[in-house]
């Protein structure tokens, strides 16, 4: 009975299975992570960081002028003040002041910032998706990469966003900061803008994490379906908590970089001690808070346009990712 079995009997998953005459294993290439490469990570990240900071810039703009101590012409903690002393001096252009800046910063930076960011991320997690802490050390290793990158526009940018700023434009400031205060000022704020980036990237990559799986475990039949709400939200959470928890270290940078500029005080040192010290006996404690709740109101919606354009642009690559789609 043996012998004359039917090849019908035999079992399929045994059977050889055909290749076509270009296929090379020796040679397939493997997706980087999550099915893609580094420079999709990077044109992600750049489009993500990009859309977030250009729709965003006018609650930006009140925030660093309420920050700016000395004799700026806005000195009031309240953001109607704020508003409506923008909107009087300069009217509604005066809110895009410096936008340029941004532009030319934000899409290198948030290039470097998520792919430096997935990459550690696949190293320290080991595949495990509740990992926070590994989250938020590869957040920590983004931010101080990204940073390099975006502090020289963003000193220009800030200078450019006070009422009553002395430069033309973005080339005209660069300019006059490199003739009057040399290369360095545009680094003045660098070690306390890590310092403050690092905490804050802590708390938001690994709250961002944690929250999209959470929502995502609430239904997980219907998570494709919902993804930009579940990245939209998660994305809010994380960037409101993050923003509440530096804003005193935000108020020093900003200090730092507007120093001199429309009467803001200057420092004689760049120690952030020694600023901090003399906010706090200027203003007392509250005036290392001064702008928190627009900057809370910043960093919640942008952290939410952020987060789904990445993930929005993620999905698109994976889609039409030739070597995703022959893996999966």
């Amino acid at each position: 009975m043996a012998t004359d079995a039917s090849p019908k009997f035999q079992q399929r998953e045994l059977l050889p299975v055909t290749q076509p005459p270009d296929y090379h294993p020796a040679v397939a290439v493997t997706p980087a992570h999550d099915g893609l490469h580094f420079w999709q990570f990077m044109v992600a990240g750049s489009i993500a960081g990009t859309v977030e900071h250009m729709a965003m810039f006018p609650v930006d703009t009140i925030k660093t002028q309420m920050q700016a101590l000395g004799t700026c012409p806005l000195r009031s903690a309240s953001i109607r003040t704020a508003l409506g002393g923008i909107l009087k001096s300069e009217g509604l252009p005066g809110l895009y002041r410096g936008i340029g800046a941004m532009g030319l910063g934000a899409g290198p930076a948030h290039a470097v910032y998520f792919s430096v960011y997935e990459s550690c991320k696949k190293r320290f997690s080991g595949g495990n998706p509740n990992n926070s802490a590994a989250h938020a050390i590869s957040g920590v290793f983004a931010t101080v990469a990204s940073d390099a990158v975006f502090t020289p526009m963003d000193t220009v940018k800030q200078r450019l966003q006070l009422s009553e700023s002395p430069y033309k434009g973005v080339f005209d400031c660069v300019k006059r900061v490199l003739k009057e205060e040399g290369f360095k000022a545009f680094y003045a704020s660098y070690k306390t803008t890590v310092l403050m980036n690092a905490p804050y990237t802590a708390v938001h990559f690994a709250t961002y994490e944690a929250a999209k799986l959470g929502l995502m475990g609430f239904s997980p039949e219907s998570a494709s379906d919902e993804r930009l709400i579940v990245h939209a939200t998660a994305g809010a959470a994380a960037g409101a908590s993050a923003a509440i928890v530096t804003t005193p270290l935000d108020v020093i940078k900003t200090q730092l970089q507007c120093q001199g500029i429309c009467g803001c005080d200057r420092f004689k040192s760049g120690s952030i001690g020694d600023v901090f010290r003399i906010i706090v006996k200027k203003d007392g404690y509250r005036g290392l808070m001064r702008g928190w709740m627009p900057r809370m109101l910043f960093h919640a919606p942008a952290a939410a346009i952020c987060w789904s354009t990445y993930e929005a642009a993620k999905a698109f690559f994976q889609e039409h990712n030739p070597v995703s789609n022959s893996v999966t």
